[in-house]
């Protein structure tokens, strides 16, 4: 007959223990190693993983995710681009023409990311003339009129007043009341230094504008005459807001050399004026230098012009195109 032999009952409890301690470890670990797959799973799915797989360093990484309103899911469709960053830093950079921006730098390595953000915002990697952008007419004294924006045959604008022969050469000249009335606060403030400011050209209608495009043709030619005037409706002589100076001893070509022309970049911003077509910013504002050439826009936004040396397509397309985006 075989013996039985019993165990202490100390004992039995010691050995359910240890196996007891076993299984927890055994799941513990299970657990934490499930835990850490599906942690590293997701991880994997995160823009910060799939950002640093691109080629962007930690510290790269780490500013674009803190970026505002950035489409990283085009940025992942993207090879990693050294330009990225600093296109986001750029003063005018507006996040709805990030592709854009990336598209024209590769085609265009030679320019600046300033000068990418400047073209692309101002619709200039197209070609002038094809996009036919109804100008806002509700902008009023802030209307955009270019070689992108236009006006129809119809519009002239109600508060035209006729120019006094005191400030203009010849009986037919018009510009908006709140620009004239600046005017004639330029033209006395400049006639205290005995400097004298005239307007050579102002308001001019549709018909107008079509007369002098017509005329360029016939005596320049279509390229030079594409450089130096605009096609009807495009003119900003059509908003009554634009006046051609001039001042005695000087034409057109040699009034930057003139004390007007002088007095007229300092001080011109005071009273709501810009320089429209200022030197070297040709690409922006399709037309050649015009050193005659001002605009009224108002004295907040001429300030700003003027303090931070854009032209008037740059501050539209940033601060009135795009306005609800700010």
């Amino acid at each position: 007959m075989e013996e039985k032999i019993y165990l202490p009952k100390d004992h039995k409890n010691k050995k359910e223990i240890a196996i007891s301690i076993i299984v927890v470890i055994i799941v513990t670990i299970a657990i934490l190693v499930i835990g850490s797959m599906i942690k590293k799973a997701k991880y994997h799915k995160t823009y910060e993983y799939k950002l640093l797989q691109l080629g962007y360093t930690k510290e790269e990484v780490k500013t674009l995710l803190d970026y505002e309103n950035l489409d990283l899911d085009y940025v992942l469709t993207i090879e990693k681009n050294d330009k990225l960053i600093p296109i986001l830093n750029e003063k005018y950079y507006l996040s709805k023409n990030l592709k854009k921006y990336i598209d024209y730098q590769k085609a265009n390595t030679d320019k600046s990311t300033t000068d990418v953000i400047a073209i692309i915002n101002t619709h200039n990697d197209d070609d002038y003339y094809t996009n036919e952008i109804a100008s806002n007419q509700k902008k009023n004294l802030k209307i955009l009129v270019n070689k992108h924006y236009h006006v129809d045959d119809k519009y002239e604008p109600d508060d035209l007043v006729k120019v006094s022969n005191w400030y203009s050469y010849g009986d037919d000249q018009f510009v908006r009341k709140e620009a004239y009335d600046e005017f004639v606060s330029m033209f006395n403030a400049a006639k205290e230094e005995d400097i004298k400011i005239i307007i050579n050209s102002s308001y001019r209608s549709y018909a107008d504008q079509k007369a002098t495009y017509d005329d360029f043709i016939e005596r320049y030619g279509l390229e030079t005459t594409e450089a130096l005037a605009a096609h009807p409706g495009n003119s900003e002589h059509q908003t009554g807001l634009a006046i051609d100076v001039t001042t005695p001893g000087y034409n057109t070509k040699t009034f930057d050399t003139s004390e007007a022309f002088t007095w007229l970049s300092n001080n011109a911003y005071k009273y709501g004026y810009i320089m429209r077509y200022p030197k070297d910013k040709e690409y922006l504002t399709g037309f050649d230098y015009e050193s005659w050439h001002y605009r009224y826009v108002g004295k907040d936004v001429a300030k700003y012009i003027h303090e931070n040396n854009i032209t008037y397509d740059e501050y539209y397309a940033y601060f009135e195109e795009n306005e609800n985006e700010k």
